[in-house]
């Protein structure tokens, strides 16, 4: 008996430890607010994503979980965006350079979501900026790993200004990401 429960203790012990290890060594996105990502690309321009969310956003969460966790995305991201994370309904002053965005009551968001958004506030919204913080596009709506992926290459090796999205996917992306393919 006192043989079995040491056994059991130890099979416990062993679970803990390597799921603890897992977890620690789980590649996870850079993420900084927009305000370290507009200073970063002064020095070192680079695309950025934003990832615009609020915390009742159920979706929102489900990206976290599964999309921004999925080991290409990550390595994706971390390579070729500055990658930010911005509460829609943030109540604090966000500086930009010279100009300031507020909460907004009426819209109950932040000015700078309003903007990025162009005005329709939907969440989860990723918004891609080139280089210099020009936008590129915001995207609406809940993105599978397989499917983001798609997005964040198309938009981060510039494919967007040489071709449409359907193309890219149905050939262009499928020869260059074959490896990666398997772990979306």
């Amino acid at each position: 008996m006192l043989k079995r429960i040491s056994v059991l203790l130890l099979t416990a012990l062993l679970f803990i430890g390597t799921s603890s290890f897992k977890k620690e060594t789980e590649a996870t996105i850079n993420w900084m607010s927009i305000e370290e990502a507009y200073a970063a690309a002064q020095n070192n321009p680079k695309k950025v994503i934003i990832d615009v969310y609020t915390d009742w956003c159920g979706w929102c969460k489900v990206m976290d979980k599964k999309t921004f966790k999925n080991p290409e995305v990550v390595k994706y991201v971390n390579e070729n965006f500055y990658a930010v994370k911005l509460d829609a309904e943030s109540r604090e002053d966000i500086t930009l350079g010279t100009t300031t965005y507020k909460y907004n009551a009426q819209n109950r968001a932040n000015d700078i979501a309003v903007a990025l958004l162009q005005g329709k506030l939907s969440y989860p919204s990723i918004v891609y900026l080139d280089e210099e913080f020009n936008m590129i596009q915001p995207i609406p709506g809940y993105m599978e790993a397989r499917a983001f992926h798609e997005v964040i290459t198309f938009i981060g090796e510039d494919y967007h200004k040489k071709e449409a999205f359907d193309a890219y996917k149905a050939t262009t992306y499928k020869d260059i990401f074959k490896t990666s393919l398997v772990s979306l």
